[in-house]
């Protein structure tokens, strides 16, 4: 089906393995070069000295073909003898980082002590990996999410995420670095000459409120003069993929499609829900349709469906 609208120039809000499913989508189904994704660097942090961008990577290995196909996260085939290895020196292997995903980390962090910017550096490896999708970390910056706890007190989002798998009630979340966090070069600009902006589905509060907690990157999607949509990363009830309802709920916010439409309210011109929740009254225009990403297929599917949409809100 073709497109009733042809877009040069989108921006997609990503983090997550839901997030990098939709990316993958929509840019197969954009024009070569005309999709810019927007990664969350919240989860980022040092291990063994190496800086590791857990969702940035996961978005680039899903672009690139390389992605687990199971875990959605990681590289496919990938072993894991470093951590054997580790184990062995009785070090505890929590954070399972593969050999070859090792490659990256290093090298990542190789050029961050040369002085150069996460932006860079994320381009270089994109182009190596025949990315043609333009993935920008959200800020060069250090801003990192924090999360408080009721059993462990604060930690960490990979200690909360991994290490604890995401089981300790979370009293409140932090974005440490937001007040003077800075947008990564290019990502104002993309956003300025954007004809749409979609929020992925990814979690609200851990994948995309990092980045909206850089404010020259929210104040630039509150101004903003041309559809932004989001696709709810939540089904009847229960989240696609991690704890996305969990958290909402130990915080005191509602924990379905209306909860995420309401988090996202003021920033967003339209929603889309799968059709479980057809029945969910919205302030937003709705967009019902299937929004499950089982396969290849799938992605390509929803990506179109968002896409003729917005082309719709256009006219």
């Amino acid at each position: 089906m073709a497109l009733n609208h042809t877009f040069r120039r989108v921006v997609a809000l990503a983090g997550g393995v839901g997030g990098a499913k939709l990316a993958a989508g929509l840019a197969a189904r954009l024009p070569h070069g005309a999709l810019t994704i927007i990664g969350n660097t919240g989860d980022d942090f040092r291990h063994y000295g190496l800086h590791v961008s857990p969702d940035l990577d996961t978005v680039m290995y899903t672009l690139a073909g390389l992605a687990h196909p199971i875990n959605g996260w990681g590289i496919a085939d990938d072993t894991r003898r470093m951590l054997e290895m580790l184990a062995r020196y009785g070090e505890d292997t929590w954070f399972g980082l593969g050999d070859l995903d090792l490659a990256t980390n290093l090298l990542r962090t190789h050029w961050l002590a040369q002085g150069k910017p996460l932006s860079q550096i994320t381009a270089h490896l994109c182009e190596r990996l025949g990315v043609t999708a333009r993935l920008l970390p959200m800020t060069d910056d250090s801003l990192a999410t924090v999360v408080y706890t009721a059993e462990q007190g604060k930690l960490s989002f990979q200690e909360y995420f991994v290490r604890y798998r995401w089981q300790p009630t979370v009293t409140r979340l932090a974005y440490e670095g937001e007040e003077t966090a800075q947008p990564a070069a290019g990502v104002l600009e993309a956003l300025a000459q954007a004809e749409a902006i979609i929020l992925c589905p990814s979690n609200p509060l851990l994948s995309i409120a990092p980045i909206l907690a850089v404010r020259a990157i929210r104040e630039a999607l509150a101004a903003r003069r041309v559809p932004c949509v989001a696709i709810s990363p939540i089904i009847a009830g229960a989240a696609l993929k991690g704890p996305t309802v969990k958290i909402m709920n130990e915080l005191g916010l509602r924990a379905d499609v209306a909860g995420v439409a309401s988090y996202y309210d003021g920033l967003i011109d339209g929603f889309v829900v799968d059709e479980a929740d057809r029945e969910v009254a919205l302030k937003q225009q709705t967009l019902i349709t299937n929004i499950r990403m089982m396969t290849p297929t799938d992605r390509g599917r929803l990506a179109e469906d968002v896409l003729l949409w917005i082309g719709d809100l256009h006219q």
